[in-house]
Formats: C-alpha cells, structure tokens, sequence
C-alpha cells in the first residue's frame, strides 16, 4: 500500500471521480487503461474505511440528448446515459455502503464536470467537517482537473492521487498536472 494512504485523518475525505463503465476500456467514451485506478481507488478505499474517513463518489450522469453529445454540438460521444450500464459505477470499485455518491451531468443546458459544480458538495463536506480531499478517478484532463480547482476555489486542501487517475489525453494529462498544481492542489506519487 501506498505510504501516503496512511497520511488519512479525522477532516479528510476520499472523492473519487467518475470511474464508470462508459470511461474503461470497453465503454462509450474509454479513457485508456482507465480500469486500471480501481485496484489503486480500492487500496484507498480500505485504508479510509479503516480510519472512519468518509468516502465521497461522482457519478457523470446524462438525459438523452445531452448538450455535452457531438449531436447537439458538444465534443463527446454519447456517455453516461442514464439508467444505462454505461453510467454505472466500474463493478470492482470496492465502495463502503455508507458513500455518498453525487450526481452531475444531468443538466440539459450545461455539462457539469465538477463535482462541486451545483451539486451542493462544498456545504455537505464543510457540514462534516472535512477540510482535506484527497482525489482520484476519471479523467484526469477533464472532470479530475475541473473538480480539483473547484475544490480548491472552495478552499479545501487537495492531495491528487496521480496513480488513481488517467487522462484522456497524456498531453492534456500533463497540462492539467501544471493547472492543479498552480492552483495549489498536492500531486501524489
């Protein structure tokens, strides 16, 4: 296990982003080697239940005809539909029945790629009394990043979990590493 995991404490909590069917190899929209932060997301997982940290999962969500779908002028292949097996969560996620699992992407004028983004994410967290968010999931140049500086606009400490994420893109992947790390957030090994 990662020595970093055992870094947890009473104030932290783990937010893993988007890891669904449609973004792993296989999917609608598949962010390459994407299935491959669930044994990583789930060693996390353990340690959190381990030391009482709550763990926190978004789930990207869409209507049909989303505005985000190239066929309504948005740059991504329908994903994420709801009710479809694309939009469940990647079956080996290992996840507490006790997570609190946020919804997003179901907005049918805007894409919401931050969890924070309306959910209402930042008051739950600070009515628990979290302070540090410690990330990982799906993708790293897209939702990742997005919900990262919105975090970090929100004032929590943030600890990326670079092993527990993969980006659409390795260059936008980089790119993204250097926004969140201006932006304050920690990138961890």
């Amino acid at each position: 296990m990662n020595k970093n995991a055992e870094a947890l404490k009473k104030g932290d909590a783990l937010l893993i982003i988007d890891v669904q069917n449609d973004f792993c190899p296989g999917g609608a929209l598949p962010i390459d080697e994407g299935d491959r932060v669930v044994p990583v997301l789930n060693q996390w997982i353990d340690v959190a239940r381990k030391k009482g940290v709550p763990v926190y999962a978004s789930r990207d969500i869409h209507p049909l005809r989303h505005v985000s779908f190239r066929e309504q002028g948005g740059q991504w292949p329908p994903h994420c539909i709801e009710d479809s097996a694309g939009a469940a969560l990647h079956p080996d996620l290992d996840l507490p029945a006790d997570t609190v699992k946020i919804t997003k992407g179901v907005r049918m004028d805007k894409d919401q790629n931050s969890a924070f983004d309306e959910t209402g994410l930042a008051s739950e967290l600070r009515r628990e009394g979290i302070q540090r968010l410690w990330v990982g999931g799906l993708a790293l140049d897209v939702c990742v990043l997005a919900t990262v500086i919105h975090a970090r606009i929100e004032c929590f400490d943030v600890f990326v979990l670079e092993k527990a994420t993969r980006p659409v893109s390795p260059v936008r992947g980089e790119a993204a590493i250097r926004k969140m790390k201006a932006a304050g957030a920690h990138i961890i090994d």
